[in-house]
């Protein structure tokens, strides 16, 4: 039997790079690459888009879209690592811990969208507490996210090593100031907010890493419930999760996270935290910016389209290999 041939188009991107390297050395499926001399050539460019099982693209989210359009093999299907199609009708979000459809529904689906990262992190938090009344629709959101330098691309990962410039260049940069980052409708569609959240995120002087909070008042929450019930909606929702895990509820410990812990990795740890006395509580998404967060959830959806899901692969990666 044939294996399914995929064409990584943007390879040469930080997110293609470690899609290609997780799975090099496989043996189930076939990597095709254009001609490195023809890769500015768009007819050979579209013959290598329409002669593959699956598309894979790594590129900015108007050349994503012009992409696409180029395809018009109904045998080829694309799985986009862009933002150019995360809310956009007909395509299957490719988060599979969403709900207890969305795996069936990658499946099937012949357009998949990879999800942002920190949009990662602040729907596995957020989605779950709707789902189970605890959080309303049109409560208030904010949401605040950390991650590695590189997931501002080849330009900042050379601006860190001293190779260039780049506004975000430092040991920490707070950015998206004016609170319009492309990450939050898929946020608000996929967590089923009302609303868009207050989102403001950050780049940190690490390589990989991320993590994602959602402070919460227990008195704007339905309910009223403690951190125990918030911790046991996501102990439920992710039960059986391969990629999630719901870290054991401790809050009175004095815990200090690490963002760096999961690199290299497709996993998400889930933690949340309390202060009774004050009625607050903080629930906390880590994982891996290039892992989960990107070309670790492009493999695990490349899999689950394949059907090939079953082979037991980790999607594992040295953290330094960027």
């Amino acid at each position: 039997m044939a294996r399914p041939t995929i064409f990584i188009d943007g390879e040469h991107g930080t997110t293609g790079l470690q899609i290609r390297r997780r799975l090099e050395g496989r043996d189930d499926v076939e990597m095709v690459s254009i001609d490195p001399a023809k890769r500015k050539d768009e007819a050979e460019r579209a013959r290598m888009l329409n002669s593959v099982d699956v598309a894979v693209l790594c590129l900015p989210d108007d050349a994503s879209r012009q992409a696409v359009a180029m395809i018009d093999n109904p045998r080829t299907r694309v799985l986009d690592g862009s933002s150019g199609h995360r809310v956009t009708p007909g395509w299957t979000y490719g988060f599979p811990e969403l709900s207890a459809a969305q795996e069936a529904a990658i499946r099937t689906a012949a357009r998949v969208s990879v999800p942002g990262c920190h949009a990662t992190g602040a729907i596995a938090l957020l989605r779950p507490l709707v789902d189970a009344g605890l959080l309303a629709p049109d409560a208030p959101v904010s949401v605040q996210g950390v991650q590695g330098y590189s997931g501002g691309g080849r330009q900042l990962v050379d601006a860190m090593a001293g190779k260039g410039q780049h506004r975000l260049a430092g040991p920490y940069r707070a950015y998206a100031l004016e609170m319009t980052h492309k990450h939050q409708p898929e946020m608000k569609e996929y967590a089923r907010l009302a609303h868009k959240p207050l989102f403001t995120p950050a780049v940190g002087n690490f390589v990989q890493g991320h993590l994602v909070q959602v402070p919460l008042h227990a008195s704007q929450l339905k309910k009223s419930p403690t951190g125990a019930d918030v911790h046991a909606v996501y102990a439920a929702h992710y039960a059986g999760k391969r990629f999630v895990d719901v870290m054991p509820f401790a809050p009175g410990e004095a815990a200090v996270l690490a963002p760096e812990a999961l690199a290299g990795t497709n996993r998400l740890e889930v933690f949340v935290f309390e202060n009774r006395a004050e009625g607050h509580i903080l629930a906390v998404a880590r994982f891996d910016n290039l892992g989960k967060g990107a070309s670790g959830a492009a493999v695990q959806n490349l899999d689950l389209m394949l059907g090939l899901d079953g082979k037991g692969y980790d999607y594992a990666l040295a953290p330094d290999a960027v």
